[in-house]
């Protein structure tokens, strides 16, 4: 299962990656290495083996060769067998703090947290262009199902769906009660697949108005447009404006740049005073994305200040001398800048500290707005890049984090590629530049790191509606300087209370995901 992952990808440079030089030499002069025959598969594995050796974040946790069996590892598919060998790796090296790994992941103790091998798939999505229904469900409680949100020009915006419709069917299907947590799985696993790997999904959905409707979705391919939801809202007592932004994946710059810009257009025109970023849903993408929105929401006089840095393992940063490059089996990881043509591999990185630290820039940024506060709407599906943005500007200005525990990714990759598949797996951590970093348990709203409130995502609204439970808290807070929502109570269609927990909303949410990917993606263009 290609688990979600939201990329913290470093630009490592966006661009086309040559798929067929990319496999390293078998056996490298150690005597412990693999041996230089062997099925494609073999291959395959020892060299998933080998990149993770060398480009692995805590590589240093790993056993030599022989110790690990890389070919050792199968599966009902290729794909399937090479997943199961970064599960592995990802599971040596021990966090001192949790006593775990790392990459332990809890909805699934074994696998891996962060780590997966893909089709290509990611890379196509991350650039913009997805092919699927164009919406994903999310449990309102044990019994109700809903639409959390749905792509502009999408399948499921063509037909119709909004955010907070009830899925009351799937393919005739009317048992979809919650059952993850310790349950079955039998319910939860059926929503998945039918959401997230088939080509045709038919359903019933009640809308707020207790009407119904019925469609039937035929995955197609469309372009992402990552700002569902844009809009200003002013308060009527005090005259506050408050920019509200919906930005659900940070796809590339080229994708996502127009429609942030156009956000960002209309919030300086209105002078707004406050911003909610409303990131519930976005699971990462390009740390050069991410990039460009600190860059607009953080105050201008902390232009040319340091925003963050980047670390590498001691192998990588040991590359920094010309004659340990040549050794490197990165140089098999060949890349080409689209703009100037350049051709350069993994290997020619500058990979030291103070080569890859990044400072805040208004140069080229289009608008410089001045606010007393900035929120951050998350939840268990909130990760990497999206964490990235919010731990950019912790020092800088006033941030509030509003929702549930975020998924936790203080860690990005840059793609290998490895004949027909690309691996992501940790290949570093990042710090702001007050030191702060290494939430691999998550950001908690309302804790002492995180001000902010803890409450759970009402997916009974639609997103920029001001009655929605986590934005209600924004402007309140903005109104009144407290949290505090008087009389707020947040129920579903039938006027129920809800029964889940909000742990129980949290670990649900991360559930039902399924395939979604959460990473963070390096792909600028390397100093050499």
């Amino acid at each position: 299962m290609r688990k979600i992952f939201y990329l913290l990808i470093i630009p490592a440079v966006v661009l086309s990656a040559c798929k067929k030089s990319n496999t390293p030499t078998p056996g490298g002069g150690d005597e412990t290495g693999p041996s230089k025959t062997g099925t494609t598969l073999d291959l395959i594995r020892d060299s998933v083996f080998l990149y993770a050796k060398e480009a692995y974040y805590w590589n240093d946790g790993l056993p030599d060769y022989a110790t690990f069996k890389p070919r050792s590892f199968t599966g009902s598919d290729d794909i399937t067998a090479l997943q199961n060998e970064v599960n592995a790796i990802s599971q040596y090296k021990i966090n001192p703090s949790t006593s775990r790994p790392y990459e332990y992941y809890a909805s699934a103790p074994g696998e891996a947290k962060y780590s997966f091998i893909d089709d290509g798939s990611v890379s196509a999505e991350l650039n913009g262009i997805s092919g699927d229904f164009g919406f994903a469900p999310i449990y309102n409680d044990n019994n109700d199902l809903r639409v959390r949100y749905v792509y502009p020009n999408s399948p499921a915006d063509l037909a119709g769906i909004k955010r907070g419709y009830q899925i009351t069917s799937i393919n005739g299907r009317t048992n979809l009660t919650y059952d993850g947590n310790g349950g079955s799985g039998t319910n939860l696993n059926f929503v998945i697949n039918a959401y997230a790997n088939s080509n045709t999904i038919t359903m019933v959905l009640k809308k707020p108005d207790a009407t119904t409707m019925n469609v039937t979705l035929n995955v197609a391919t469309y372009t992402i447009n990552p700002v569902i939801v844009h809009k200003v809202i002013t308060d009527a007592t005090t005259g506050k404006k408050v920019g509200y932004m919906v930005f659900n994946s940070f796809t590339s710059l080229a994708n996502a740049k127009p429609k942030i810009d156009e956000a960002f257009a209309e919030f300086n025109t209105q002078n707004i005073t406050d911003l909610v970023i409303d990131l519930r849903y976005n699971g990462g993408g390009y740390v050069a994305t991410a990039e460009y929105l600190s860059n607009l929401i953080a105050p201008a006089s902390k232009n040319g200040s340091l925003m963050y840095s980047t670390y590498f393992n001691s192998t990588l940063t040991g590359l920094n001398t010309t004659e340990k490059r040549n050794a490197s089996i990165l140089k098999n990881q060949v890349r080409k800048d689209e703009s100037s043509g350049e051709v350069y591999n993994y290997s020619q990185f500058d990979y030291s500290v103070s080569g890859n630290a990044v400072n805040f820039s208004k140069t080229g940024v289009p608008y410089s707005l001045t606010l007393s506060h900035v929120f951050f709407i998350v939840t268990g599906s909130t990760a990497s890049a999206s964490e990235l943005t919010i731990n950019n500007l912790r020092p800088v200005m006033d941030v509030q984090l509003i929702g549930t525990t975020s998924y936790g990714k203080p860690v990005g990759f840059f793609d290998i590629d490895i004949n027909k598949y690309q691996m992501y797996v940790p290949n570093f951590e990042t710090k702001n530049s007050a030191n702060q970093g290494g939430y691999y348990s998550g950001m908690t709203p309302g804790s002492t790191d995180y001000p902010g409130k803890r409450d759970i995502d009402d997916v009974t609204k639609d997103f920029g509606d001001p009655t929605e439970g986590l934005l209600a808290h924004a402007l309140t807070y903005v109104k009144t300087g407290t949290f505090t929502v008087a009389g707020q109570v947040i129920q579903s269609v039938g006027g129920k209370t809800r029964t889940m927990s909000i742990d129980e909303s949290h670990d649900a949410g991360i559930a039902v995901d399924g395939e979604k990917f959460r990473g963070m993606v390096y792909n600028k263009k390397p100093k050499h």
